[in-house]
């Protein structure tokens, strides 16, 4: 079997990620995800990567308290470097038999410290604060850290909630500043939206001449969003398409090295191992990389050293018929492999798009006819990417027993340009994970549970699109 490309525990799952970069390698410390009834209380672990395709699992990092402790969840939080060369962490404390008065377990910001590189830590729970008045005691949570140089003090960002106003529109993105990493004080909001339920893992970067802040929303999304400003102190601009990928990937937090910016997030999985499956807490370890536009706006797609693990070809009859033009003005046709594919795979499709074409692109894991498929479908008249399969839910045994009333996968679409032209279409599929990337701007993820195994092909409807190129390799693990 081989090696996965996506990181996951052999004893859980991996829950919202803290990437800190160290002398070139990403220290990745996630929360810990044990599904199991009782639940135990939740760990700080580590995993660690020099290339971003092969992870070495470091266990627990930070182990959580006992059942009677404030911590005995240890949730999301940040790691900095001191002004003595120290490690200084901050995490969310919480004890469900603790509750603050509103009734709720509380949720605080602890800290611990390693003088040995990141080897150890020793918690201080004498440096624990909570939510002052007009927020609730149940939201204050993800303390990141950063140095304001311009202001000459360390701020603080906490995904809170103001204790009045439309019960649903109370998230706010909170703030207290320091000079010492160790006394804080709070202060006017760093973000005040009044718009969703909570806007969590925040997470600010500067990059060139812009500043970003990068958090996940409780909304109908449930979704990784970022805005832009010249400052830390904004004001924040909504760039066109805001979001990081889609309803799968969550809770992505930012971490740089040598000028590159890297989005690490959760792709979650679904009860039952089922596609229909509602979506789950945590998930699998999935990477991006962001690329800044001239405008200043950000795009997504793999980091070259993940394409690059990909290197040997996978023999397709498609790609030995290329280019390839499928022309249907008021129809729909597909074009599928005689060869099923690997478990694992990285496919490239450079697809030439004729102005006026309602639909165009690739079908994984599809039978030998492509009417049973998962389904990358753009659809430029609509200016999107989206994820389907084909057929959707079954209702009964006839052919015609199928939903109706369901266009695509719910929440996993894309907004995307897709102007006439060449587009290039990248996927990486890795056992019940998809990764989409369009044209290095536009990322999707996704599980597929319920088609294991199946073969590639190209499509389009009711328009023309040109395959000029279609590579699909695979890894060889030494």
């Amino acid at each position: 079997m081989k090696r996965s490309v996506f990181f996951q525990p052999s004893d859980g799952w991996v829950g919202d990620l803290i990437p800190f970069e160290k002398d070139g390698e990403f220290w990745l410390f996630y929360l810990h995800e044990v599904r199991s009834d009782p639940k135990p209380g939740t760990s700080w672990n580590l995993v660690t990567t020099k290339d971003l395709t092969q992870f070495a699992d470091q266990g627990v990092s930070l182990h959580h308290g006992s059942d009677t402790d404030l911590d005995f969840n240890a949730y999301t939080g940040s790691v900095v470097v001191d002004e003595s060369g120290n490690h200084r962490l901050f995490y969310t404390g919480q004890n469900p038999r603790n509750l603050g008065p509103d009734g709720v377990p509380l949720q605080l910001v602890m800290q611990a410290t390693s003088t040995d590189g990141m080897q150890t830590w020793v918690k201080h729970p004498e440096l624990t604060f909570g939510p002052p008045d007009g927020f609730e005691s149940g939201d204050w949570r993800d303390p990141f850290v950063f140095r304001d140089e311009a202001a000459g003090q360390w701020r603080m960002l906490l995904a809170a909630r103001h204790s009045t106003g439309p019960e649903r529109r109370r998230g706010v993105i909170a703030q207290c500043v320091s000079d010492d990493l160790m006394n804080w004080r709070h202060t006017e909001p760093f973000w005040d939206p009044r718009r969703y339920i909570t806007h969590e893992c925040p997470d600010v970067f500067a990059w060139g001449d812009w500043w970003y802040m990068v958090y996940s929303e409780f909304s109908e999304s449930f979704t990784t969003r970022y805005r832009m400003a010249k400052s830390p102190d904004g004001p924040w601009t909504v760039p066109d398409l805001d979001s990081i990928d889609g309803r799968a990937y969550y809770a992505s937090k930012t971490a740089e090295r040598d000028g590159r910016r890297f989005f690490f997030g959760w792709i979650a999985s679904k009860e039952g191992n089922r596609d229909d499956g509602p979506w789950q807490w945590a998930g699998t370890m999935s990477v991006l990389e962001a690329r800044q536009n001239a405008d200043g706006t950000l795009g997504f797609a793999f980091a070259d050293e993940l394409v690059d693990s990909f290197w040997e070809d996978v023999p397709v009859s498609l790609a030995h018929e290329l280019p390839t033009r499928l022309n249907v003005p008021d129809g729909y046709t597909a074009l599928v492999s005689e060869e099923e594919l690997p478990s694992q795979f990285y496919a490239k499709a450079v697809l030439d798009i004729a102005p006026g074409t309602t639909e165009c692109g690739l079908l994984l894991r599809s039978g030998p006819d492509g009417d049973q498929s998962y389904v990358l479908r753009l659809e430029p008249k609509r200016g999107r990417l989206v994820f389907d399969r084909w057929p959707r839910t079954s209702t009964g045994d006839a052919q015609w027993h199928v939903s109706g009333d369901i266009p695509f996968h719910i929440e996993l679409e894309r907004p995307c340009d897709l102007s006439p032209g060449e587009h290039t279409l990248e996927v990486i599929v890795d056992g019940d994970i998809c990764v989409a990337v369009l044209d290095r701007q536009v990322a999707l993820s996704t599980r597929i549970y319920d088609l294991p195994a199946g073969r590639i092909g190209v499509f389009a409807g009711e328009g023309s699109v040109t395959v000029t190129e279609l590579q699909i390799r695979q890894r060889t693990d030494n």
